[in-house]
């Protein structure tokens, strides 16, 4: 079943908002509403235009991910438990920008690693349930945890949660049933905010520790580069518009604090 945040993300990420914009255009344009037509091929232009420029990008998503500035692990202050939301484990980059390297992908699980193997935590909360198949995101996350050097015995899931609320509200209990209550939170840095308001709402004051940044200009690309379309960044503009629709989604079901 699709969420009212896939739904509305889906309705307005650019190319799918265009394409309504252009039929609408196509329709007025029969009725003989010229100006209507000329209108909304110009929304359906701009509205492309503006999310195929990194700056836009970079603008927008910049504000997400740097809500909370990246700290690296050992500058973080200890805690009772690292707590790692599942959600695009396998398929991120170092910068939306450039092409993907298989062999240097960030993700949430090396970030909760690298926390845990400072010492600023004695366990880590992988926390995810199954989208598909019988294997929970969760189970999947320790399996990488362990590999990169986490004890199976500093291991605790939660393997039921489908999207950012229940994350928050089944690793609340497994928080309470364990008397954990200083939390290191990890997820991606755009991902942060929704994620933070949202435990906030279950009564959990967490301490953010987001993976680094991946919306920013790249190296040696140029004053100009941020104004030239870019089709890695209209593609991205998706998970960009999600988190804003995400965040207000979930303050107005009462589900992240406002």
């Amino acid at each position: 079943m699709t969420s009212p945040v896939e739904l509305l993300s889906s309705l307005v990420i650019p190319l799918h908002l265009s394409l309504f914009l252009l039929a609408c255009a196509l329709i007025v344009g029969f009725l003989r509403l010229r100006r209507l037509r000329n209108l909304l091929v110009g929304l359906a232009l701009v509205w492309s235009l503006a999310w195929s420029l990194p700056a836009t990008s970079i603008w927008a998503g910049g504000m997400l991910e740097n809500t909370y500035p990246y700290q690296a692990a050992a500058e973080l202050p200890a805690a009772d438990v690292i707590v790692v939301l599942g959600g695009q484990t396998a398929n991120g980059r170092p910068n939306w920008f450039l092409p993907e390297v298989a062999s240097h992908k960030p993700s949430r699980t090396a970030r909760a690693a690298e926390i845990y193997l400072a010492g600023r935590a004695p366990y880590v909360l992988p926390s995810g349930g199954a989208a598909e198949g019988p294997v929970s995101e969760a189970e999947g996350m320790a399996q990488m945890l362990r590999q990169q050097g986490v004890p199976r015995e500093a291991l605790l899931l939660e393997t039921a949660s489908r999207n950012t609320y229940e994350n928050a509200h089944l690793t609340t209990r497994v928080l309470h049933q364990n008397n954990l209550k200083k939390v290191l939170l990890v997820t991606s840095a755009l991902h942060m905010p929704r994620s933070v308001a949202t435990f906030d709402k279950q009564g959990v004051t967490v301490i953010p520790a987001a993976a680094a940044p991946q919306i920013t200009q790249p190296a040696g690309s140029g004053a100009l580069w941020p104004w030239m379309p870019n089709l890695r960044a209209f593609e991205a503009s998706r998970s960009i518009i999600k988190e804003y629709i995400g965040l207000a989604v979930y303050q107005l079901r009462g589900w992240a604090a406002t």
